[in-house]
């Protein structure tokens, strides 16, 4: 009777260890389930669309344009990515949605070294790659949607000479110092002001894509720094944070800031005078044109192998937008 009751203990445990196991590997294999279910509702094609970071807002937007083109065109669409900015979790999904043989991958190119095996594997596996927001130009990528980098830092750059006067002592936040489309708008902004005397450049400091994280380099530098009277968020959240702590320490008067997209609450920022301008992209107009290159990659079209959205920079005057936060929406 003892070992029948031992038989049985030992039985569940089994059952839930196999249940664990089942479900961990579930995770790990959802690109190829998603295909067969792709494959049973009669999609045109399976794409996988991945961000830096799933829950980011400048990314939901491009999440957002992917969805209405998918819709348009009958395609399987997964948005899938690590949860807050994790090159490791990035590579692994990346190298997952290639396993699993999907038709179509849209990513960020955020570091060559890292990315550029990964494109060339998925296109020798004859899967097409459409790097979006941040290229990787010595891959074998077919196409890059998105903005022109280098280009948005010197117009940032140009629109801070013009809006300041005097000798003006900048704190440079990034989002991610390793990051090549980060490192291009730095680039861009420090060329842009370079034979300026009166600018004066104190360092650059990351935020790790976070609001929080802005807060805490914006603070960090302020009081290091005390001559500090401008800074330049490169990256979505930046402005919002370093806004924030311009507010607790009572300088957003005396301080000039350029932050970086069309949030909702940059766009209030600038309404309310704490956020002087910002550099409008186009996340929406991204997602929508990457699903629908893919399309015509995949029907054997030509395409151009970079296509810039637009950049624009946008100041209170500038203000109401047609659709804040969704710059580039199609009509």
């Amino acid at each position: 009777m003892k070992w029948k009751i031992l038989i049985k203990i030992l039985f569940f445990i089994l059952l839930g260890c196999s249940v664990c196991v089942m479900l961990f590997f579930g995770k790990e294999t959802f690109h190829i389930q998603a295909k067969h279910e792709a494959a049973q509702i009669d999609y045109r094609y399976h794409f996988v669309l991945i961000p830096e970071e799933v829950d980011n807002e400048y990314w939901r937007l491009v999440e957002s344009g992917a969805r209405d083109a998918a819709e348009k065109y009958n395609i399987y669409l997964e948005y899938l990515g690590p949860f807050q900015a994790d090159m490791d979790e990035h590579i692994k999904t990346f190298d997952l949605a290639i396993a699993s043989m999907v038709d179509g991958i849209m990513t960020q190119g955020i570091s060559e070294l890292e990315f550029t095996p990964l494109i060339n594997k998925a296109i020798e596996k004859e899967i097409p790659v459409v790097t979006v927001d941040t290229d990787a130009p010595l891959s074998r990528r077919r196409v890059y949607i998105g903005t022109d980098n280098y280009y948005a830092g010197f117009l940032a750059g140009e629109a801070f000479l013009i809006d300041t006067k005097g000798e003006q002592y900048v704190g440079v936040i990034t989002g991610r110092l390793d990051a090549s489309h980060q490192k291009l708008r730095v680039e861009g902004f420090k060329d842009a002001v370079k034979n300026e005397e009166r600018i004066h450049l104190i360092e650059t400091r990351e935020s790790h894509i976070t609001k929080l994280g802005a807060v805490e380099a914006a603070y960090e530098m302020v009081k290091e720094f005390p001559e500090i009277n401008a800074f330049y968020g490169t990256s979505a959240l930046d402005g919002a944070g370093i806004a924030q702590v311009m507010k607790r320490l009572n300088k957003v008067d005396e301080t000039y800031l350029m932050a970086f997209d069309t949030l909702p609450e940059t766009i209030e920022l600038i309404q309310e005078g704490t956020i002087d301008a910002t550099v409008v992209q186009h996340p929406y107009l991204m997602g929508f044109e990457a699903v629908e290159t893919l399309v015509n990659l995949k029907q054997g079209k030509n395409m151009d192998k970079v296509q810039h959205t637009e950049t624009t920079i946008v100041r209170k005057k500038d203000l109401p937008l047609e659709n804040p936060g969704r710059t580039g929406q199609l009509r």
